[in-house]
C-alpha cells in the first residue's frame, strides 16, 4: 500500500510513542530502579536491560489485542479503555521526552498542513504539548473525554477533521500501535505507522497501514520531499 498525496488535506497524530518518546522514558523509570545494581553490573548494561524488559512486556500487549481482534472482542475493551479514560486517574510523568526532530518535523509541516492531535490520554496530552510549546501548531486537540468513544473507535478522527474543515477522508492519520491505524481507517482516513513507539511494522501492515516509517520525522520527507534537517539547512 502507499500515500495518495494529494488526498492529504490535514494531519492528525498521536501522542505517546508518536510525537512523545515514551519508551526511552520509561527505560529511564526503569533504570533508576536497577541502579542499585550498578556496583556489580555497568549502567550501560543495567539500561539495556530495561530497554530489554520495556520490549518483552510490550510483545504480550500487543499479543492480548491480537487475540481480541480475533475474537471480535477488541470494541468490547475499547468500551471499557474508553471508560477508564474518561473517569480514571491519568497518571503520567509530569516532565516527557520527544522524538527526535518531531518538534522541527511539526512546525514545518503545520505551514503546509492543519495539524490535530488525536490521543486516548487525557490531561497528560496537555502537558506534554505545554512542556514543548507545540500546542499554537494544531488547530484541533482530541483527548480521551473529547468524544464519547476514542481509539480505536473514529469518533476523535471525525471531530478533529470538523475542526480542521477537512472531510475525514481527507485525513492522514499517524500513529505508533494497530489502534490507531484501526481508528484512521474506521474514520475513512490514510495511514500512517511509526515504529518509535510501540507498534511493530508486521502488526501494523496486518491491519491496513499505507505507509509504515522508521521514525515521525520521517513524514516530512513523505509529504514535502526533504528530512528535516534538508529543510532546515535551506532558511
Amino acid at each position: 500500500m502507499s500515500l495518495d498525496l494529494n488526498r492529504i488535506k490535514a494531519i492528525c497524530f498521536d501522542v505517546d510513542g508518536t510525537l512523545s518518546d515514551t519508551d526511552d522514558l520509561w527505560v529511564q523509570s526503569f533504570s533508576r530502579i536497577f541502579r542499585p545494581l550498578n556496583v556489580i553490573v555497568s549502567e550501560r548494561r543495567v539500561t539495556a536491560f530495561a530497554r530489554w524488559g520495556l520490549m518483552v512486556s510490550e510483545t504480550p500487549g500487543n499479543l492480548v489485542y491480537h487475540l481480541l481482534d480475533r475474537f471480535d472482542l477488541d470494541d468490547d475493551v475499547a468500551r471499557l479503555f474508553n471508560f477508564i479514560s474518561r473517569y480514571g486517574v491519568d497518571r503520567r510523568p509530569s516532565k516527557f521526552w520527544i522524538v527526535p526532530l518531531v518538534q522541527e518535523m511539526l512546525a514545518t509541516l503545520q505551514i503546509h498542513f492543519p495539524l490535530a492531535i488525536v490521543s486516548a490520554r487525557g490531561s497528560s496530552t496537555y502537558r506534554f504539548l505545554e512542556q514543548f510549546e507545540l500546542t499554537p501548531y494544531f488547530k484541533a486537540i482530541a483527548i480521551s473525554d473529547t468524544c464519547r468513544y476514542t481509539k480505536p473507535f473514529p469518533d476523535p478522527i471525525v471531530w478533529a477533521a470538523q475542526q480542521m474543515h477537512v472531510e475525514p477522508c481527507e485525513c492522514l492519520m499517524v500513529g505508533d500501535t494497530t489502534v490507531d491505524i484501526k481508528a484512521g481507517r474506521a474514520a475513512g482516513a490514510q495511514t500512517v505507522g511509526v515504529l518509535c513507539g510501540f507498534g511493530q511494522e508486521k502488526e501494523l501492515r496486518r491491519v491496513g497501514a499505507d505507509l509504515v516509517l522508521p521514525s515521525t520525522a520521517d513524514l516530512a520527507m513523505v509529504l514535502l520531499g526533504h528530512t528535516i534537517r534538508e529543510l532546515q539547512s535551506t532558511k
